[in-house]
């Protein structure tokens, strides 16, 4: 049975109509079956999803497909592109790799809370910007300790190289299942980020008289409401990774990992 492909683009980013016609090209020359989508129109019904864009649309594109376990392979037109495989250079080779199965599909792990599911992190942030907030946690029901910070992050390992890893916390290998909690600026030196099962239930419980936002993955926001229940949902993001790309050339690639200081 011959696949199904869709391309999902943003046509806010600049570049990316253009890189969106290459690719529809080199598919045509296939004889390969494809829709075009644009990230704000995606729909379900594919085999394999070709995403243009930056960390941001590719983060959209593999939470909507984790509900239909379809994997999806990112083409950077971003800045870092930790989640990306490919630039608009790479486009024939890459199609050629797809075609001919040389590539693997990591199932990342992710988080549910409030309703809402993340490939990265929730952030939980008081609504006054100018003020600190406290925050206390809970890890299955039992009392861990109360921050006072700006802010507290609930982050997988893939979302351990983003706003986790900017606020001082761990950078975690992404096919582990583990929880990293980083707060934000915290006010007591005593503060630390810590790193617990994917098992575990993670409870935010806010202060009376405060109120407080919640970001999922830097693009769905939304005022909590009471406690902030986060756990690890069945499902799982679905990237498509090409084989000679691991986590660790990307860190040493996109971060600049492993150079000796140069000698004078």
């Amino acid at each position: 049975m011959n696949k199904k492909y869709a391309i999902c683009y943003n046509p806010e980013m600049n570049n990316s109509v253009e890189v969106k016609d290459n690719l529809s090209l080199i598919l045509d020359r296939h004889n390969l079956e494809y829709k075009v989508l644009e990230i704000e129109t995606l729909a379900s019904g594919f085999d394999f999803v070709f995403v243009i864009g930056g960390d941001g649309t590719i983060l959209k594109a593999a939470r909507f497909y984790s509900d239909y376990g379809t994997p999806v392979l990112g083409i950077n037109l971003g800045r870092l592109g930790f989640l990306s495989q490919a630039t608009p250079d790479d486009l024939d080779s890459m199609v050629c790799k797809i075609i001919d199965g040389e590539y693997k599909v990591e199932h990342r792990m992710m988080l549910s809370g409030g309703g809402y599911s993340a490939l990265n992190d929730f952030v939980v942030k008081g609504e006054s910007l100018g003020r600190t907030s406290r925050f206390a946690l809970q890890i299955n029901g039992k009392l861990v300790c109360e921050y006072l910070a700006d802010g507290i992050i609930i982050s997988t390992p893939t979302g351990s190289t983003a706003y986790g890893m900017a606020a001082g916390g761990p950078v975690l290998s992404p096919e582990m299942e583990a929880i990293a909690i980083v707060p934000i600026c915290p006010h007591t030196f005593s503060a630390r980020p810590i790193v617990v099962s994917a098992n575990d239930e993670i409870k935010i419980v806010p202060c009376p008289n405060n109120e407080y936002n919640v970001a999922v993955d830097g693009q769905v926001m939304f005022n909590l409401d009471g406690d902030l229940v986060i756990t690890k949902p069945e499902k799982k993001a679905n990237l498509a990774l090409l084989t000679e790309n691991d986590f660790y050339s990307v860190l040493r690639n996109k971060l600049h990992w492993s150079f000796s200081p140069a000698k004078r």
